[in-house]
């Protein structure tokens, strides 16, 4: 069986995997396709985000701490690029270049990062609009999930 290729999941795809929205089957299938790969903020970012949706109401207690479980679980199995002076420099440059935001700009750079160190071309795979857009003009394969 060949190994299964790597790509880059942004935390604003990830969340799909764990709250039923808009583009959550489309989540899981690229999840299925594909090895996980993002930065090593994204645990914090995820958690964030769900806190904020429990915080709001939008998720039962009992649900986020079913949720959380999970995402621990699935944790085992992420590759996480590390947040590396080189990440930072390339990431502080994005965004004088480009209309994102600091951890758009974080994510796009850790793709950047790994497919300069490993050499491979890996698919950047983002619900975000200005990421996306960001993305494309640095040049990365993009996988758009609405």
């Amino acid at each position: 069986m060949t190994p299964r290729r790597w790509a880059y999941f942004d935390t604003s795809v990830l969340a799909k995997r764990y709250v039923k929205e808009a583009g959550s089957s489309a989540t899981r299938g690229l999840l299925q396709r594909f090895r996980f790969l993002s930065s090593a903020v994204t645990p914090v970012e995820v958690m964030s985000a769900l806190s904020r949706r429990r915080a709001a109401g939008e998720l039962a207690p009992k649900d986020f701490l079913a949720i959380r479980a999970r995402l621990l679980k699935d944790r085992a199995y992420w590759e996480l690029v590390e947040v590396s002076e080189r990440v930072l420099r390339q990431a502080e440059e994005l965004v004088q270049k480009t209309d994102v935001r600091t951890l758009d700009a974080l994510h796009i750079a850790s793709a950047m990062m790994f497919q300069a160190v490993s050499g491979l071309t890996i698919p950047f795979i983002t619900s975000d609009a200005k990421q996306r857009d960001a993305a494309q003009a640095m040049v990365l394969t993009v996988i758009w999930v609405e």
